[in-house]
């Protein structure tokens, strides 16, 4: 027999659960967190309540499956240092740019002046192929072309890059509701289940880039309102299985992929495409495209121990290693065993899924490992 809602809700960690009217999405998504969508991140509500139970005070915490860097970021608001680790160039590209400091003045001044630019553009670029000849528009594909060609021309290149990806997602030539993954660009009008009508797909891309320009420079100013003073965050590109993580730590805290889930990279291909990015899905863990056959659970279970085993060796004593995972394989416990960890305690917390077109009742675990 299914268990009843009360039973379900016994074991739950209330404390680490948040409803839609306790915690919307504007809250979810505050400050830097919005710089750019990522699929399959935690929430940094859930990122402070960890690290006020399990990270001291001015603490340093590594994150080896880094991803958009909420770890690094909810580090940073709350007054501890912080290493976040990704084998993706566009996660610590991203993770870069909401963590760095920043002359708000310059920034302003420079981000203000690609839009004008920008919004001057006269359509006469020519005709793209490859990528963005297939997934844009003409015009959408000359002004993001053009936005890329401005980016070299100033200080705060990075931040710029981060604002044509965004775009780049929104202009694609795809419906409303599978941005995604789309599977194949959409060129003729469609009815669109998210807003029930007819729509017909983008052919500018010049609004989102002045749009998220001005969202950006927001967002980074908010977080610089709220930001702890001198406490930083590092940020490594690599494997976490053989990357130099650098001193010791307080605490790890991180929420490593889910098997068959998610491909990390292809997510965002349009940044790769564009931005011309170091493409490294080929030693992603546990990435959709791989699936989960025996084998490749096998090579999960070893590549999560690995990662976890090389981050115990970099903990003082007694420091915790908290993980963020929907374990419904039961992979944990010899992924534990492996990594020369001992689990404490496993928390339960209920999921929100209000990603996509995702919905129903989520549950996830909290496991605290020494």
């Amino acid at each position: 027999m299914a268990p009843t809602q009360d039973a379900l809700y016994a074991e739950i960690d209330l404390e680490l659960s948040w409803s839609e009217r306790d915690l919307p999405e504007r809250e979810r998504t505050k400050h830097v967190h919005r710089l750019h969508p990522y699929l399959g991140k935690f929430i940094p509500q859930l990122v402070e309540a960890l690290l006020g139970r399990y990270v001291p005070a001015r603490g340093r915490v590594l994150d080896p499956f880094a991803g958009s860097g909420t770890t690094l970021v909810q580090s940073l608001e709350s007054g501890r240092d912080a290493v976040g680790v990704d084998i993706a160039a566009f996660n610590c590209l991203l993770m870069e740019v909401k963590t760095r400091r920043y002359d708000l003045f310059a920034l302003e001044s420079e981000l203000r002046d690609a839009v004008r630019r920008v919004e001057a553009f006269d359509g006469g670029w020519p005709g793209a192929s490859g990528y963005a000849g297939e997934w844009y528009a003409r015009r959408a594909a000359g002004e993001l072309l053009a936005f890329r060609e401005l980016i070299g021309e100033y200080e705060h290149r990075d931040v710029l890059r981060v604002v044509l990806a965004r775009a780049a997602r929104s202009a694609r030539r795809t419906t409303h509701f599978d941005l995604d993954f789309p599977r194949a660009p959409q060129v003729e009008p469609y009815w669109c289940h998210k807003h029930k009508r007819i729509c017909r797909p983008v052919e500018r891309a010049e609004h989102f880039l002045r749009r998220y320009a001005i969202d950006t420079l927001d967002r980074i100013k908010e977080f610089s309102r709220v930001r702890a003073r001198g406490r930083e965050a590092e940020v490594l590109h690599g494997d976490a299985r053989d990357v130099r993580y650098g001193g010791r730590f307080d605490a790890v805290l991180t929420s490593p992929p889910y098997p068959g889930l998610i491909d990390y990279h292809e997510q965002h291909r349009y940044a790769y495409e564009l931005l011309s990015l170091e493409d490294r899905r080929s030693v992603e863990l546990g990435a959709a495209a791989g699936g989960t056959s025996a084998r490749a659970l096998a090579e999960y279970v070893e590549g999560i121990a690995a990662v976890l085993e090389r981050a115990r060796k970099s903990l003082r004593a007694r420091a915790p290693v908290v993980i963020v995972v929907h374990d419904r394989r039961e992979l944990f416990p010899q992924i534990l065993d492996r990594a020369g960890l001992r689990l404490e305690d496993r928390l339960r917390r209920h999921v929100n899924r209000r990603t996509g077109r995702r919905a129903g009742e989520f549950f996830e675990d909290v496991l605290i490992a020494r």
